[in-house]
């Protein structure tokens, strides 16, 4: 049985059994792009979507104008494709680290393209908290401060997961893309060994991969959500 599986293994994935290592590398290189990006634009996310929160008109501190700048800013760098904005932040990027390809530059057009997109699902999701419990945590005294923690982002938990299950996910699609411009990852390996040598078996296995990675991403979410709400 052995045997046979070898055999079909050699016949349907010729060369991705003769460069293993490459293919996890990439895997490597992918999972560390999209776990430092998720980290550091969830930070700056969070803090972004909740001053949206606080600072409109309807929030615990309103700022017509620093709301107004914030979100045309989020709007902007949202309408921004993500191949583009690589390119526009190339010399941000060359100055942060020193060069513009690789793993660790690719964490800046990565960060700036996530955290306008995840600032303003954490504003919809906070948003969702009932008003009628941060007046009344607001009526028995609490500062601001412990109302954005102990009711905005304790209450807004689930929907804080679901909107960042779907960041992750989106951020896995993005690290794709900066394969493309030399980037590494999974997406750098598809195109420069899959597509551009024709090696069909290691554009599909690079590809099992991503699925598997997504579907690991919201498999965690959905249970972490589950636990918060019960």
């Amino acid at each position: 049985m052995t045997d046979w599986l070898g055999r079909v293994a050699h016949v349907l994935l010729p060369n991705v059994l003769k460069r293993p290592d490459d293919l996890w590398d990439a895997t490597v290189e992918t999972l560390y792009m999209t776990a430092v990006s998720a980290l550091i634009a969830g930070v700056l996310g969070i803090v972004l979507g909740t001053v949206l929160v606080v600072t409109d008109r309807r929030g615990i501190g309103p700022h017509p104008r620093l709301y107004w700048v914030l979100d045309k800013l989020v709007n902007l760098f949202r309408s921004i494709p993500f191949v583009i904005l690589i390119a526009l932040v190339g010399p941000l990027t060359r100055i942060m680290t020193g060069t513009t390809i690789g793993t660790t530059a690719a964490l800046v057009p990565l960060v700036i393209g996530t955290v306008p997109f995840y600032a303003r699902q954490i504003q919809n999701a906070v948003l969702e908290v009932d008003p009628g419990v941060v007046e009344a945590a607001q009526a028995m005294g609490s500062s601001p401060m412990e109302v954005i923690f102990r009711v905005y982002l304790r209450e807004a938990r689930p929907g804080i997961i679901r909107v960042s299950a779907l960041t992750i996910i989106s951020l896995i699609g993005l690290t794709t893309m900066a394969g493309i411009v030399g980037g590494g990852g999974l997406g750098d390996l598809a195109i420069s060994r899959g597509y551009n040598r024709f090696q069909n078996d290691v554009t599909v296995v690079c590809t099992l991969i991503i699925l598997v990675l997504v579907y690991v991403s919201q498999a965690i979410a959905d249970l972490l959500v589950k636990r918060v709400t019960h």
